[in-house]
């Protein structure tokens, strides 16, 4: 396929059940769907349930897409691979959220800059994050989402997805001044 059909066009013949509609969609978007889903979940073998159950909920509910102008297609699915990766995070997520520490810090850590930091030292980073942290950051973060949207999200309190995307920041920082320590000895 050398010219792929504008987002609108593809939109049309998947909602006509058009299996090459289908495969072009695949290839045009599992790459970055995938990076999605890995950015939540670290498990390699669990990233390919979520991935497969994402596309299996894309594909069946293609009808009830409405087409938005471009890129819709893409953040409708997007949307999809987010909430079944908290679908799968969400009941051992409950566990993996740390309690709020009454007694935490509250400095403010100057950001480190990342921009001469390899991404995938960055994703690699990201994955060391404890469940609950990454995810909260992830959706904070990457997904725009306000800490109210978080807390509706995962069940949990408005001040917990703070506390959480807090302490995210901070091992983040930590790690980064340790890879720029290890990396850039001075």
């Amino acid at each position: 396929m050398l010219f792929p059909d504008s987002e609108e066009r593809l939109t049309k013949r998947l909602q006509n059940g058009n299996k090459a509609a289908a495969k072009e969609f695949y290839a045009l978007y599992a790459d970055y769907l995938a990076g999605i889903c890995s950015r939540y979940i670290i498990n390699e073998e669990d990233q390919k349930d979520v991935f497969q159950e994402s596309f299996i909920r894309i594909f069946s509910n293609i009808s009830q897409f409405t087409y938005r102008g471009e890129g819709s297609l893409k953040a409708w699915a997007t949307r999809i691979v987010v909430n079944e990766s908290l679908k799968f995070l969400r009941s051992g997520l409950q566990h993996e959220l740390i309690p709020i520490d009454m007694d935490m810090e509250d400095e403010v850590e100057e950001d480190p800059h990342v921009s001469d930091i390899p991404p995938d030292a960055i994703m690699e980073m990201l994955s060391r994050l404890p469940t609950g942290y990454r995810t909260v950051f992830n959706l904070y973060v990457f997904e725009n989402r306000s800490h109210q949207e978080i807390a509706k999200m995962l069940g949990i309190k408005e001040n917990s997805s703070a506390s959480q995307l807090h302490r995210a920041k901070k091992l983040l920082a930590g790690m980064i001044r340790e890879f720029k320590n290890k990396n850039n000895p001075g």
